[in-house]
This record gives structure tokens, C-alpha cells and sequence, in this order.
């Protein structure tokens, strides 16, 4: 039944947007009643809403305007991105920031804090942000943000990888929360966006590299363009004998992530029924390798 939604487009989709909404509920729930901060466009986007509140006297009620401004913000993104990354991937994103816009502006946030002790907040919401954050990804799906303009700078040839990227954004964007408020609030706010991304990269399988070796009777020519094509991947292939029978035998060499092994058995086994697969998880891989965000 996983395995079923997980390559199903539209129950892909639609897994995405609870992830969305679970992301979008730990966040006022756990996190914004005590007044801290998300990482990324996000941040930002909390940040400007809490300037234009303290400084310019906008009252926005219980009612969050940093999913608006968030939404906004996407919007030359993706415009970037449509050249770049492709139509899918940028008309998933939108749905998805929609979605996360959309959910983030209506949930209420609590006049008081669910919890009051900071540090068990943090924990509680970023355990609940990084599964929800790992739900989307797993579906092939991307928030939009930092994730989008790190892919857009990785697909022109750039240095900058999206981990650099964002690393040095939040640095940034965290310095400012030391300058404009409290080193209690800038602190708690990494401590919540750190146990986020460790669960996340616990659930995220597009984190964990696979190499995959196929061997087969059929043409590898054919069946190597069949996964470039399906996958975006390259291959490597040779010719082998199999020492049980004498009989050669083309041997296909891949990398790819966790998420598309399952995918990529089923389909060169509607190539070749007969052939034989070798997986080896947890690889360490370096240079032109793109972690793709689903398919």
C-alpha cells in the first residue's frame, strides 16, 4: 500500500500537502507562541511580519501574515526555477507553498503557549517539523524556498550546493535574530531547527545514495537509455560472463538514491523480467551527482 502511494502521482501529491499541513501546525503551535524562528525563507518571511508589527503597528490578530508573505516571496522563485528545473518539479512546489501558505495563515496561534518550557517545545516541534518536512520530500515534492534557488544555483554550474546555500542564509538570518532580539530567542531557534533537520534526514530517502549493478541478456544500449531517460541518471556499463554458464551477459552500473530503487526495479523488470539485481545502500558519493527530489 507504501509502496503504492509513494508512486502514485496524485496520492504522492496529496501526501505532500498533509505534510504541509503538519509542518504548518507544529509551527503554530509549538513554535511561534513562544516567539521564536524558522530557518530559511520562512524565517525571513517571520521576521519582516515581526518588524512590520512592532515597528510599523500592523495588528495581524491570531492569525500569522508570514504564510502570505512567504507565498509571495516564492513567486519570482519559481518564475527562476521554470527554466531551470523543469515544469514538474516547479508546478508541485507551487502547490505544495500553496498549500503551506494557505494552512500557515488560517491555523490560529494559541494567545498562550501549549508549552511553556522552551527547550521541550523546540524538541516537540522539530520532531513534528522534520517528519513533516521528510513526508513532503519522500513524495517528490519541495517546499519551494532555499531548497529551490540551491537546485537553481546547482543547475547552472555553480559551486554553491543547496547545503551551502542555506547554510549561509540562515547564518545570516540568524545573526539577525542575535542583533534585533534576545540571545535566548536566537538560540532556541537553532536548537528547534536542528532537531528538525536531524529527524529530517532521518526520514528522507533522496539522503541516503544507493549504487545499483544490473546484470542482463538484453541490449544495454536500449536499456541504459531507458534509465537515463526515466531518471535522469547516468550509467556505466560493460560486458561480463557468468561463470555458472559461460554465457556473456551486460552488466549496468548506477547511482541513485534510496527513494528510486524501487522504481528502477520495476522498471527494467518490464524490460527484462529475467534480470539480476545487486543494491549496496549508505554509499558515499561525490562530484556530478544531483539528489533529484522525485519524479
Amino acid at each position: 500500500m507504501i509502496y503504492t502511494a509513494l508512486h502514485n502521482r496524485w496520492l504522492r501529491l496529496l501526501g505532500a500537502v498533509f505534510g504541509q499541513f503538519l509542518f504548518a501546525l507544529s509551527l503554530n503551535l509549538f513554535i511561534v507562541p513562544l516567539h521564536l524562528y524558522t530557518g530559511g525563507v520562512m524565517g525571513l518571511c517571520q521576521l519582516l511580519r515581526t518588524l512590520m508589527s512592532n515597528y510599523m503597528g500592523v495588528n495581524f490578530g491570531q492569525y500569522d501574515v508570514a504564510g502570505i508573505l512567504y507565498f509571495i516571496v516564492n513567486i519570482p522563485i519559481l518564475l527562476i526555477a521554470w527554466r531551470t528545473l523543469g515544469r514538474g518539479l516547479v508546478v508541485r512546489t507551487l502547490i505544495c507553498t500553496l498549500a503551506y501558505s494557505l494552512f500557515y495563515s488560517i491555523i490560529p496561534v494559541p494567545t498562550t503557549p501549549i508549552i511553556d518550557d522552551l527547550l521541550t517545545a523546540c524538541l516537540l516541534g522539530g520532531i513534528i517539523s522534520g517528519v513533516a518536512s521528510g513526508i513532503v520530500l519522500t513524495c517528490g515534492c519541495s517546499s519551494g524556498g532555499l531548497d529551490v534557488v540551491g537546485l537553481c544555483l546547482s543547475a547552472k554550474g555553480s559551486n554553491i550546493t543547496v547545503g551551502r546555500f542555506s547554510l549561509g542564509f540562515n547564518a545570516v538570518l540568524y545573526a539577525a535574530f542575535l542583533v534585533l532580539f534576545s540571545p535566548e530567542i536566537a538560540i532556541y531557534s537553532v536548537i528547534y531547527n536542528y532537531f528538525s533537520a536531524i529527524v529530517l534526514d532521518r526520514l528522507h530517502q533522496q539522503n541516503i545514495s544507493m549504487q545499483a549493478m544490473i546484470f542482463t541478456k538484453e541490449d544495454e544500449k536500449k536499456l541504459s537509455q531507458f534509465i537515463i531517460q526515466s531518471f535522469g541518471r547516468s550509467v556505466t556499463y560493460w560486458t561480463g560472463t557468468g561463470a555458472y554458464t559461460g554465457e556473456k551477459c551486460n552488466v549496468l552500473y548506477v547511482c541513485l538514491s534510496k527513494y528510486e530503487v524501487e522504481e528502477l526495479r520495476r522498471a527494467v523488470h518490464s524490460m527484462d523480467p529475467h534480470a539480476f539485481f545487486v543494491f549496496q545502500p549508505g554509499i558515499q558519493v561525490d562530484g556530478n551527482f544531483r539528489r533529484n527530489l522525485g519524479n
